[in-house]
């Protein structure tokens, strides 16, 4: 049987990994999506911010499970600060899509985003079942919700490969906010669920 102590350290490295990506994910996301004007570009770039943020803390809920009378504590507080991160991500999108679609903004064609979100496609869902599989070992909702996070990068490159591929094909430079305004339910609900603490260890 797995020992704690090595799911943790499991954990540790899977979050390690996620703030490495997520910081080259947001480069070229902020970077690519800037330069082309695309909203649900730089959407996703944000989206990789966040899960930096949650990834760090993320890294300090998992170093503190060592001392078992703080983990119930910094468990509900990692939860909740990684909930927020959720909210504050699905307002941005809200908001900058909305304006785009109402200025009727035309993104320019971005390969380089396309190229990111396929990358995305491949490593996202691999991390997210890697991390819940060690949420459900320790026991950590925090850890669970900052997979559902991982899984919803997943949900994004989906979202962002369509609205790219489809404002590149076809010219329909409503696809772009439309692609944003898509990921803000699937966020804001996750984000309300991990500060109700309704993310523990489902499967």
């Amino acid at each position: 049987m797995t020992t704690r102590a090595v799911l943790v350290a499991r954990g540790l490295r899977l979050e390690y990994l996620t703030v490495l990506w997520n910081l080259l994910e947001a480069l070229v996301a902020l970077v690519f999506g800037l330069l082309a004007g695309s909203i649900a570009l730089l959407g996703f770039g944000l989206d990789s911010v966040v899960e930096v943020a949650s990834g760090a803390v993320l890294l300090w809920r998992l170093h503190a499970d060592r001392k078992a009378d703080q983990r119930e504590k910094v468990e509900q507080i990692a939860l909740r600060l990684v909930g927020g991160s959720f909210l504050v991500l699905a307002a941005y999108v809200a908001f900058e899509a909305s304006k785009t679609l109402l200025r009727h903004e035309a993104p320019e064609r971005s390969v380089a985003g396309i190229a990111l979100a396929c990358a995305a496609l491949v490593v996202m869902p691999l991390l997210a079942r890697a991390k819940r599989r060690v949420a459900r070992g320790i026991g950590s909702g925090a850890l669970h919700a900052d997979s559902r996070q991982t899984d919803i990068c997943a949900y994004l490159s989906a979202i962002l490969l369509a609205g790219l591929i489809l404002n590149a094909t076809f010219g329909w430079w409503w696809a772009d906010p439309v692609a944003g305004l898509a990921m803000v339910p699937l966020i804001g609900k996750e984000g309300a669920e991990a500060i109700r603490g309704r993310n523990c260890c489902e499967s």
